[in-house]
């Protein structure tokens, strides 16, 4: 199946006290390589997030960010370092002395004081959220797979009218190296006869033997047979159920090792600009399989 690696997806669910949402980006890369930002007092979860991720997506960057809010009573309580209050208004008193200030000591002082009243540390029971973060999760990641499809049927769209360019010049190419032995016949005719200026009565049988060695050289019958053995493979892989990037990936290799091949065995300028056109095709596809799962 021909799946996009670019896709976005977000997912939010309320149980109770708690808000869970969840925003998924997903890039190309060649690996399954999974970016993780959760809420603190959560990490612990990490390892089964990227479980639940990879039984879902084979490869790509994938992005999540996690977000849980309680809103639970205790939840919202703050504390007061008082140890620190005390030693932060001892030092204000202290600047004021040295430097004659007369100003009082304002409450909005001592609170802007970094870390002098902060959150109460809730104790989270980690594995009673899982089982609403896993549901947050798996929602975000079937859009993300849903937005994955449509990208990789429009992708898939535009390798099939590649493929059948391919298949076509292919055909016309078997078709233009036709009869070879006939081509390199009348290709040595003219040149022995350029060179003795008509002069030397040319032996049949040696001109047949020449000119079958010739179109042997330039026989690119099999290179011919293994394209359209590998277009029918790239359609099969296409309609696979599996991940399709990797493989296609491969095959255009072979499709270009083919194409060098022909380009360098026919001695045929139609053939010759047949092949640069058909590795431009090439190309246009490997560029597209780049985004292919």
């Amino acid at each position: 199946m021909v799946k996009s690696m670019t896709a976005f997806a977000r997912a939010e669910k309320t149980y109770d006290k708690f808000m869970v949402s969840t925003e998924i980006r997903s890039y190309n890369s060649r690996h399954l390589d999974i970016v993780l930002r959760t809420p603190p007092g959560y990490h612990s979860l990490e390892e089964k997030i990227k479980g639940l991720i990879a039984s879902m997506v084979t490869r790509g960057r994938i992005e999540l960010m996690l977000k849980i809010r309680n809103e639970n009573d205790a939840a919202s309580d703050f504390e007061i370092d008082i140890p620190l209050a005390k030693a932060y208004y001892k030092s204000l008193n202290a600047l004021k002395d040295l430097f004659d200030i007369s100003d009082e000591i304002s409450m909005a002082q001592m609170a802007g004081a970094s870390g002098l009243i902060r959150p109460c540390v809730v104790d989270v029971d980690v594995d009673a959220c899982w089982e609403m973060v896993r549901e947050c999760i798996k929602d975000a990641l079937s859009d993300l797979d849903s937005m994955r499809i449509r990208e990789g049927n429009n992708l898939a769209g535009d390798f099939t009218k590649r493929l059948d360019y391919i298949e076509r010049s292919v055909a016309q190419i078997e078709q233009a190296v036709g009869d070879l032995i006939s081509h390199y016949q009348e290709r040595l005719k003219e040149r022995i006869s350029a060179l003795t200026n008509g002069l030397v009565e040319i032996d049949s049988g040696r001109l047949a033997q020449e000119a079958a060695f010739l179109a042997d050289k330039s026989d690119i019958s099999e290179e011919i047979v293994r394209a359209g053995s590998h277009i029918n493979q790239f359609r099969l892989i296409m309609d696979s159920t599996e991940p399709a990037g990797r493989k296609l990936n491969f095959l255009l290799q072979e499709f270009n090792r083919e194409f060098n091949t022909m380009g360098s065995k026919a001695a045929n300028d139609q053939v010759s600009h047949m092949i640069v056109d058909l590795k431009s095709e090439l190309e246009k596809l490997r560029e597209q399989v780049q985004n292919v799962e």
